[in-house]
């Protein structure tokens, strides 16, 4: 394997680090492969890729899907840096409140597995980041949740240097706590 997998504290989540070759010309580097991910214990089918871009301090999430067949991603940037945040929001998950902050380059070799459920957003580092998804299943507008990446009671540590850049759908997203009581939380899978 050339792939090294090191689990998260979230149950199910994890960083996948690959080599980069690099010379005069830039680098090279292999962010997925399916056949490591599977002899490492993981099943991993792509159903969808997506690609964003987003200007230093874009803050994007915390998105989820709770679609019945699930949705889990696998994501790397592809362009300068930024943060990718996990959160555990998962009703019944042992690990249900846990955030984990996993600095993504485009230059290093990291990609990261994001189970089913769980809360995914980021926030650009640099003055443009690009990042690089693939789904396990297709975008589902009726599925397809967020929670406001402020909510005050997550208090998540976002590394701002200005004022933080929204989408008014993730403005407008109601808290964890909200979502929690509208049964709007994904279910955790075993």
């Amino acid at each position: 394997m050339t792939m090294e997998f090191t689990p998260l504290s979230i149950s199910g989540a994890m960083v996948m680090d690959s080599p980069v070759w690099g010379d005069e010309r830039g680098f090279f580097r292999e962010w997925f492969k399916l056949n490591e991910l599977r002899d490492a214990g993981f099943d991993f089918s792509a159903a969808q890729a997506n690609l964003s871009h987003s200007a230093r301090n874009v803050v994007r999430g915390l998105h989820y899907s709770v679609a019945p067949i699930g949705q889990a991603k696998a994501v790397t940037c592809v362009l300068g840096s930024l943060v990718d945040v996990l959160v555990d929001i998962r009703d019944g998950s042992p690990t249900f409140g846990a955030v984990e902050y996993v600095e993504l380059s485009a230059n290093a070799g990291r990609t990261v597995l994001i189970p089913s459920g769980v809360g995914h957003g980021f926030c650009a580092t640099s003055d443009l980041a690009g990042l690089a998804y693939l789904l396990t299943s297709s975008y589902d507008p009726t599925q397809e949740l967020e929670v406001h990446p402020l909510d005050p009671a997550l208090a998540l540590n976002w590394p701002l240097t200005g004022e933080p850049v929204l989408s008014a759908k993730d403005a407008a997203a109601p808290t964890l706590a909200q979502r929690r009581a509208s049964g709007g939380l994904a279910t955790f899978r075993a």
